[in-house]
């Protein structure tokens, strides 16, 4: 199979995955929404039989329908709604900051048409500063493989380079596993009473792959600063994991092995155009430069070699 078979078989097998995935959540997430959907027909119609001649017509889907668009934009409807603002600085920085990492996590967003046209140039300036800044940072903190620890695990072993690429690829990814997705979920288990520890585990990991599903952010119904130090705490966790993700992922991508597998799938492009013509002028100028002659290998008589005229017998035999 060719390079271009491969690349078609790879590409079959992706949408085969997509496919899978989708109907797996069919199966796993339906039951239970049909279940929730259920419970809360029954629970609208007990409220409508129990209260429904307290209110007139419309006034519960209408009360219903502004508590779900106030939720949307961040604002709950239950408890003291005035207790904490979702748009005092550290949730505004923490806003900024799920929106520069491509996070997300959407429990807030703008309310106003001014807010919205600021967050789009914000963001459209903000993502390229951010890529140039980390590119920057992942050449100081990433150096070419082997590192100096890597060199000297490397002496000290006897690896070679392949080996002790894959060394420090492993090292940095057990560390932003042990680091960043472990601990950080053992802590907020800990916090958020409420929470499982798988949940706090899909949360760190969501948060760390810039998914951002936003169904769990920690620190809500909290007093206001205990809030503002959940937030602050979690903008120095998304640019300190992200950055080491990224830079695992990257000592990742330069390993032989995965090299290769890119390659194995990778079709080969026919070269260009101007890459032909390229070819071509080189070739032309090369044909343009005359030969050098070639040395003769006979021996150079002595008296030649020392500057006097050959003799009367040095043209023939004698």
């Amino acid at each position: 199979m060719g390079a271009g078979g491969r690349y078609c078989l790879l590409l079959a097998c992706y949408l085969l995955f997509l496919l899978l995935a989708a109907a797996v959540f069919v199966g796993i997430e339906g039951p239970p929404e049909r279940r929730l959907r259920t419970q809360l027909q029954g629970d609208l119609a007990s409220f409508r039989e129990a209260y429904g001649g307290c209110l007139p017509p419309g006034k519960l889907e209408g009360l219903l329908d502004a508590a779900l668009k106030a939720e949307g934009y961040g604002i709950s409807a239950l408890g003291n709604v005035s207790d904490a603002e979702n748009w005092d600085f550290p949730s505004s920085l923490f806003f900024v900051v799920s929106v520069l990492t491509t996070t997300g996590y959407g429990h807030t967003s703008p309310l106003s048409d001014g807010g919205k046209a600021f967050c789009v140039g914000y963001a459209a300036l903000g993502l390229p500063v951010g890529l140039v800044v980390l590119a920057m940072v992942r050449g100081l903190l990433l150096p070419p493989p082997p590192s100096r620890p890597m060199a000297w695990a490397a002496a000290r072993w006897g690896l070679g380079p392949r080996r002790a690429a894959l060394l420090q690829a492993g090292l940095l990814g057990l560390l932003v596993v042990a680091a960043f997705l472990l601990l950080p979920a053992l802590l907020l288990w800990g916090l958020e009473g409420d929470w499982s520890l798988l949940e706090s585990l899909y949360f760190c990991f969501v948060s760390l792959s810039t998914i951002g599903l936003g169904d769990f952010v920690p620190g809500k119904g909290r007093h206001p600063a205990l809030r503002g130090l959940f937030q602050l705490g979690l903008v120095c966790y998304l640019l300190l994991g992200l950055l080491a993700m990224l830079l695992a992922l990257e000592a990742i991508s330069q390993l032989q092995e995965v090299q290769a597998i890119v390659s194995f799938f990778s079709p080969q492009r026919p070269p260009l155009e101007e890459d032909r013509g390229d070819i071509l002028a080189r070739d032309e100028l090369t044909l343009s430069i005359p030969p050098r002659p070639v040395p003769s290998l006979e021996p150079i008589p002595a008296q030649e070699a020392q500057g006097f005229p050959p003799g009367p017998g040095a043209s023939g035999k004698g």
